[in-house]
């Protein structure tokens, strides 16, 4: 087996589905000798930022010379990504390597009868792995869906929880209200061990707080009020932010969206609960601040041309925000693509609301998820855009959306698996 045929076998996966996903994580990772809690780590979940938070929470900590492991979810273009040691993606031969460990486990699941597992089980499980045999000082673990049966869930003592802003995503499999997913999220807290949260409600604020006081674990809430935008530019935002460990201090992110002042000072706030871990000065916190990149958010790949990872009603309601700072000024492009499961009408709403953009083109994503270039383009019209045009190939609509930008902005939103498409072209657009 080669490395391509490792990342074929994992991606074929998806149609299986576990019956007690939580139970069958622990015996996996069992029978490899409980690789998750074999390094300190920091456990992350929550609907929006928390890719972004674990992308704040490393660049810290290598900042401050440590030897930090990072684990995300969805990749963009190459599976690879999901695992990182100080920023390097893990490579093809030890990808390929650690596959081989974990298959014989899986071989030994399927000759007892027992339940294939899942694509997040065997990449959850490799990264567990990895982090162990590379010997990181600390691991940043961002869950997959939700928290409580997720196989990340399966660290048994990490350093701290962080949960970040909840909205409401996958109801299916979480629950249709901010209090039944916020429970689901929740369930990463650990008995004693500190959780720092953002305040999204109060009713998602009371379900976190009443688990981590029956698990006689220190909460910590992160309010609006704790971050105040000072100076927005082209280059990023000066803002203040107040806490308890680093009172009033000035903290400068390179991003145009005002939600990430909410990411990075919860990833702030946490290494404040952890001082006595980390011991690193608060200059250096705010350089590794400064210094994060994250791929897909509201990222700018080519000038005029931002990248943004929204995907559900709350990201795009954030998203929506920052690009509407510019509609007056610009001519606003949006290239557009979501799946079955979001609700894309209600975010195509939010878009044509809030931005009014000048032209939208539409494509999509292949799957069993797949909602039509289209049906989307008709959604947009709908709405009232007068400019709509609809390409099923993800490539070809980014070359068509860049034509039309003129000189303009370009908004690629929606879709996480559009973005990964078209920066895997990457070489072909951007000449």
């Amino acid at each position: 087996m080669n490395y391509q045929e490792a990342v074929e076998y994992i991606e074929a996966i998806p149609q299986f589905e576990i019956i007690e996903p939580l139970e069958h994580a622990k015996e996996m990772l069992k029978r490899l000798g409980e690789p998750q809690n074999s390094f300190k780590a920091i456990h992350v979940a929550g609907t929006n930022g928390k890719g972004s938070v674990c992308a704040y929470l490393d660049s810290m900590f290598r900042e401050g010379g440590f030897k930090c492991g990072l684990f995300t979810s969805p990749h963009l273009v190459k599976m690879n990504e999901r695992f990182k040691i100080n920023g390097q993606n893990m490579s093809d031969e030890t990808f390929l390597r650690l596959f081989k460990v974990v298959k014989k486990v899986i071989d030994d699941f399927v000759s007892e009868g027992k339940e294939h597992p899942s694509y997040f089980e065997i990449v959850c499980v490799m990264g567990m792995l990895y982090f162990k045999e590379q010997k990181v000082d600390i691991a940043i673990i961002e869950t997959g869906l939700g928290g409580r049966l997720d196989a990340t869930n399966t660290i048994d003592q990490p350093l701290a929880c962080v949960i970040t802003s909840i909205g409401l995503e996958h109801t299916q499999y979480l629950g249709d209200t901010l209090g039944k997913i916020a429970r689901e999220k929740a369930g990463i807290i650990k008995p004693n061990v500190p959780v720092i949260y953002e305040r999204s409600s109060e009713e998602v604020a009371t379900v976190i707080s009443n688990r981590a006081q029956k698990l006689n674990s220190k909460s910590y809430q992160l309010d609006s009020s704790m971050y105040e935008i000072i100076l927005k530019t082209a280059r990023g935002i000066d803002f203040s932010f107040y806490c308890k460990y680093y009172k009033s201090s000035t903290i400068f992110i390179n991003s145009i969206a005002s939600y990430q002042m909410a990411n990075a000072s919860l990833a702030l706030y946490t290494m404040g609960v952890l001082q006595e871990f980390h011991k690193l000065s608060l200059e250096v916190l705010k350089a590794g601040i400064a210094k994060t990149k994250w791929e897909g958010r509201m990222e700018t790949v080519l000038p005029g041309v931002i990248f943004d990872g929204a995907h559900n009603e709350d990201g795009i309601a954030k998203f929506a925000e920052t690009a509407a700072e510019f509609s007056e000024e610009y001519r606003i492009t949006i290239l557009f693509a979501a799946v079955s499961d979001k609700k894309y009408q209600k975010m195509i709403h939010t878009i044509m609301d809030k931005i009014k953009p000048a032209a939208v083109v539409t494509t999509q994503i292949e799957g069993e998820r797949i909602i039509t270039a289209d049906k989307l383009a008709k959604h947009f019209v709908a709405e009232g855009c007068s400019e709509v045009y609809s390409n099923a190939n993800v490539v070809a609509a980014f070359k068509q959306a860049m034509k039309l930008r003129e000189d303009g902005l370009l908004f690629c939103v929606g879709s996480l698996y559009m973005i990964g498409e078209v920066k895997g072209a990457y070489k072909e657009w951007a000449q």
